[in-house]
């Protein structure tokens, strides 16, 4: 029996916003931009994947691990659908994870996935759908039980970990990366929290840590819209702490083996080290939008009602565009997702995670059961119409659970 129980009543060191440029006869990399409690879940005892150097990667595996150096690569490996999560991948990588913080000549672990399209999708909507539709919640609540599990050990992990985000990274694959120590973006990444067009809600506890990553406004305006964060825009907005060319990701994990060897036991003391290596050559340069800032935090910026935001942009003499997209956007979304959504970010603003990722799975046991949820996946993701019937249809007819 499994299960991490750590205190994540302790803050974090600061993480300074790196500008790392390495150049070398072979590559150059260059950074343009910059553990866990138990929520009750038993992860049944599986055997530890093999951790061995130059490992194959091989497609029968869900989770590669390799050891190179002091740092252990956890990969996540299911290509064919953008290494999106299910609770087997969940369970292996929390044995890695074991495996990590056990052993001590691991300094570092770093996380990534194969295939060109991306880090991770997310969550296996579909699974979690399937059983909803044969009328057992119970079997999707295990898999976000355990993925909190998982997102929160990350929080308080012992040992720094890097998270390397290319390609496509969105939900449950932003949920891996919040509590890192590091995630590296690179020009092709598109972070994103989609859920609402589902009938569901950004849920692995954004509605508590996009408040501490991006600038005011952006974490209702990513969170109800689903807006779509591309290349250096997730540095800049707080997603992404480094950001590093596509091409040259494997030279990079390359200097992060060297540099595992060189880093302390102290958690810390390694976490300085790595924010010194990765600021050698630092340029704080970085492609602003201060317009599109200015209306984010005008529009969305601490609203306590969807219609407040809704009236908002549709009065908004600037930037027409923009707001006409968003309400185009939230038109096509589930009313009771938005209201939820927009209901736990002003709750959870200010919680501790922990308290955050509680109060996720009660909206998960509400959102999941309500009718909202079946219907947007299959729209969306099963049938592919594109066309749900929402219920209710509006934002006035919306009831919300008590426990918000």
């Amino acid at each position: 029996m499994l299960c991490c129980g750590l205190n994540l009543g302790i803050d974090r060191p600061s993480q300074p916003m790196a500008v790392y440029m390495k150049v070398s006869i072979s590559y150059r990399i260059i950074f343009m931009f910059r553990c866990g409690m138990s929520l009750g879940v038993d992860r049944p005892g599986q055997p530890m994947a093999d951790i061995r150097k130059d490992s194959g990667l091989m497609e029968s595996q869900r989770v590669i691990t390799s050891r190179n150096s002091q740092m252990l690569s956890i990969t996540l490996n299911r290509p064919n659908v953008i290494n999106s999560l299910d609770v087997e991948m969940i369970r292996l990588i929390q044995e890695c994870l074991d495996e990590a913080e056990s052993s001590p000549s691991v300094r570092l672990v770093l996380i990534n996935g194969t295939g060109d399209k991306g880090f991770c999708a997310g969550g296996d909507v579909e699974a979690i759908y399937n059983a909803v539709k044969q009328g057992d919640p119970d079997r999707g609540m295990v898999f976000f039980r355990e993925e909190y599990d998982l997102d929160l050990r990350i929080f308080k992990f012992p040992k720094p970990v890097i998270v390397l985000a290319h390609g496509i990274t969105m939900g449950g694959g932003l949920g891996l990366a919040a509590g890192a120590d590091m995630v590296v973006s690179t020009e092709k990444t598109v972070m994103a929290m989609p859920e609402t067009r589902i009938g569901f809600f950004p849920d692995v506890g954004a509605t508590g840590w996009l408040f501490s990553k991006c600038p005011a406004g952006y974490p209702e305006f990513i969170g109800l819209t689903g807006y779509r964060l591309k290349g250096p825009e997730c540095r800049r907005l707080g997603l992404a702490s480094h950001m590093v060319i596509d091409d040259m990701r494997l030279e990079f994990i390359k200097d992060l083996e060297q540099l595992s060897e060189k880093l302390p036991d102290d958690r810390s003391k390694a976490v300085q080290v790595l924010s010194s290596a990765f600021k050698s050559l630092r340029d704080n340069k970085y492609i602003s939008n201060l317009e599109m800032d200015e209306w984010v935090r005008t529009c969305f910026a601490g609203k306590r009602s969807v219609n407040e935001i809704l009236s908002l942009l549709s009065e908004c003499s600037q930037h027409k565009e923009l707001s006409q997209a968003s309400l185009t956007k939230l038109s096509e979304k589930s009313p009771t997702s938005l209201a939820l959504t927009l209901s736990l970010l002003r709750s959870n603003e200010k919680r501790a995670m922990e308290d955050v990722y509680r109060k996720d799975l009660k909206a998960v046991r509400f959102m999941i059961t309500h009718p909202d949820y079946a219907e947007g996946v299959r729209a969306q993701l099963v049938d592919k119409d594109k066309n749900p019937v929402w219920q209710p249809g509006t934002i006035d007819e919306t009831s919300l659970p008590g426990f918000l």
